[in-house]
C-alpha cells in the first residue's frame, strides 16, 4: 500500500531556492534602475558625475605636466596651446592642478562619506536594537543617543582646525578627523527608522530563534534601510566635498604641495582681477560636481522610493 507524500519544498541548499533571492534582489535593482533612467535630471547628473570621475583617472595622462611641476617661463600665463588652461603665479600648469585637485578632493569625499554611512548605519541601528530589549538594554541606547547628542554640539571647526595644523595638512589626517565628527547626523536619522523596523515581526521571530544580536542588527535591520543608507552615502559626499573645499580654501584643509579644489580656489582668489582662469578652473568643477551628486541623490531617493511618482509607474 503506497502513501502519497507532497514534494518536498527546495531547502535553501537547492539550485531553486538559492537563486530564488538572487533572482529578487536582480529584479528590484532592474525595477529601481528603470525608475532612475526615467528621471532625466538624475541622469544627467550621473553623467557629469562619471565623466568628472573619468577626467580626474585619466586626465593626468593628456598633460606633460605634473602638478607640482613648475614653468619659470609662464608665470600666471593665460591659456595657450602649451598650457590650455594656463598656469599659476608660481608657475603650476592650472589643467595638471584641476586634474590632481579633483581627484584629491573625491577621493577625500568618497571615503569620509563611506566611513561615515557604515559607522552611523551600525550605531544608529544597533541603539534602535538595545532599545527594544530589556532593561539593561534600553540603557545602552540612552548612552549610545547621549553620546550622539553630546558630539553632535561639540564645535567641529576648531576641531578640524587643530587636526589639519597637528597633521600639517596630511589628507589623510584630514579624513579621520571629518570621519570621527561627520557621521552623528546620520546616525540619528538611521536610529529613528531602525525603531521603526524592531517591532516588525521578522525581528521578534529572529529573537525567539535565539538570533544574536549583531546578526540581527546586520542581517535584519541594517540591509532594510540599505534604500536610506544608499541616498545617504551619496549627499553625503556632496557635502564632504564643500566641507574640504571650505576647510583648505582657509587653510585648515589640504594645505601645499598637495592640491585640491579648495586649495585651488584659494590661490585664485587673490589673482581674480589678473588671472581669473586660475578660479574660474576649480569653480566649474566645484560646481558641476556638487550639483550632478545633488540630482543623483535626488534620483537615487525617488528611484528607490516605491511611493514617489517622479521615476514615473513601474
Amino acid at each position: 500500500m503506497s502513501l502519497n507524500m507532497p514534494e518536498l519544498a527546495p531547502t535553501v541548499g537547492d539550485g531553486a531556492g538559492a537563486t530564488a533571492p538572487r533572482r529578487r534582489r536582480g529584479a528590484r535593482a532592474a525595477l529601481v534602475w528603470r525608475r532612475y533612467r526615467r528621471n532625466r535630471p538624475a541622469m544627467a547628473g550621473l553623467v557629469v558625475f562619471g565623466l568628472l570621475v573619468l577626467f580626474s583617472l585619466v586626465g593626468g595622462f593628456l598633460s606633460p605636466y605634473d602638478h607640482t611641476e613648475v614653468d619659470f617661463a609662464a608665470l600666471t600665463a593665460a591659456p595657450s596651446l602649451d598650457h590650455p588652461l594656463g598656469t599659476t603665479a608660481g608657475g603650476n600648469d592650472v589643467y595638471a592642478q584641476a586634474v590632481h585637485g579633483l581627484q584629491r578632493s573625491l577621493t577625500i569625499a568618497v571615503t569620509v562619506s563611506l566611513l561615515t554611512t557604515l559607522i552611523a548605519a551600525v550605531v544608529g541601528a544597533g541603539a534602535a536594537y538595545l532599545g527594544g530589549g530589556r532593561t539593561w538594554a534600553r540603557r545602552g541606547e540612552r548612552t549610545l543617543l547621549t553620546v550622539v547628542h553630546f558630539l553632535m554640539v561639540v564645535p567641529s571647526f576648531l576641531i578640524l582646525a587643530l587636526a589639519s595644523q597637528w597633521g600639517s595638512g596630511d589628507y589623510r589626517i584630514l579624513i579621520v578627523a571629518l570621519t570621527l565628527l561627520g557621521w552623528m547626523t546620520t546616525a540619528r536619522v538611521v536610529w529613528t527608522v531602525a525603531t521603526t523596523l524592531r517591532e516588525r515581526e521578522y525581528v521578534s521571530a529572529a529573537r525567539f530563534m535565539g538570533v544574536s544580536g549583531p546578526g540581527i542588527v546586520f542581517r535584519h535591520l541594517i540591509p532594510n534601510i540599505g534604500s536610506l543608507l544608499i541616498v545617504t552615502f551619496t549627499l553625503n559626499v556632496a557635502s564632504t566635498v564643500q566641507s574640504e573645499t571650505a576647510l583648505s580654501f582657509i587653510g585648515f584643509g589640504v594645505q601645499i604641495p598637495d592640491v585640491s579644489l579648495g586649495t585651488m580656489l584659494a590661490d585664485g582668489g587673490s589673482s581674480m582681477a589678473t588671472a581669473p582662469w586660475i578660479f574660474i578652473v576649480p569653480s566649474v568643477l566645484l560646481v558641476l560636481l556638487t550639483a550632478s551628486l545633488a540630482f543623483v541623490g535626488d534620483g537615487l531617493r525617488d528611484a528607490l522610493d516605491p511611493t514617489s511618482r517622479a521615476g514615473g509607474s513601474a
